[in-house]
């Protein structure tokens, strides 16, 4: 499904992909031990790129003789768009089964629209396999190591600070933004540290961002 036309949202979409590189690997799947990106990582790795091109994503759902769908439209500042549908599917029809097929659908359809390479081993569950290729290629690998290790060490020396826990936020806060800007670093950065180390960076992020709108 799209517009009539779509020469300008084309373009835009160009201009995003080549500034858009991978999805952080920053969630873990219990059951099959893996690391994959989450809807929020996938978000972070592509909503700048398209906002400054113009072009915005819109995720819907609509329910169908086929069961639930979402829709996912790509839409450009223009007026072209172009959509696609993906089946929502859940283990059960609980409201918790629900949304996790909704958020899955959503991680799925929103990587695909706009081109993002991302690392999501819980697809193994429908494949019956695990991936061995890292879509992100070289992204990570060929960094300086000592300002790798550097950063690592400064969310750790943030994370042991004997401080309040919001201080401790404002800490972790200050590293990050020194380190976002360089999105080939924090890939390699955070390769480093470990899944609940990236879990604590992510709280204490949205922890300082409540304080900064507070």
């Amino acid at each position: 499904m799209q517009s009539e036309t779509i020469g300008a949202l084309a373009a835009a979409l160009s201009k995003a992909q080549a500034d858009i590189t991978g999805a952080l690997k920053d969630s873990s799947n219990p059951f099959f031990k893996s690391k994959y990106a989450d809807l929020a990582s996938c978000w972070d790795a592509c909503r700048k790129q398209l906002a400054a091109n113009g072009l915005s994503v819109i995720q819907t759902t609509q329910m169908t003789e086929q069961g639930l769908m979402l829709v996912t439209t790509l839409a450009h500042s223009s007026g072209e768009w172009i959509a696609g549908q993906m089946p929502v599917l859940t283990k059960d029809n609980s409201p918790q089964g629900q949304g996790s097929g909704i958020t899955y659908a959503r991680r799925y359809a929103l990587a695909a629209i706009v081109g993002l390479a991302q690392i999501d081993d819980d697809a193994e569950a429908a494949q019956g396999r695990a991936f061995t290729n890292d879509p992100r290629g070289d992204l990570g690998k060929k960094v300086d190591q000592t300002k790798r290790d550097q950063f690592v060490q400064q969310f750790r020396g943030a994370f042991d600070l004997d401080a309040e826990e919001k201080d401790i936020a404002l800490a972790v806060m200050a590293v990050h933004e020194a380190l976002n800007p360089d999105h080939d670093l924090y890939i390699a950065v955070a390769d480093v540290l470990t899944a609940k180390e990236r879990s604590a960076i992510k709280k204490y992020i949205q922890m300082a961002k409540e304080q900064n709108r507070g």
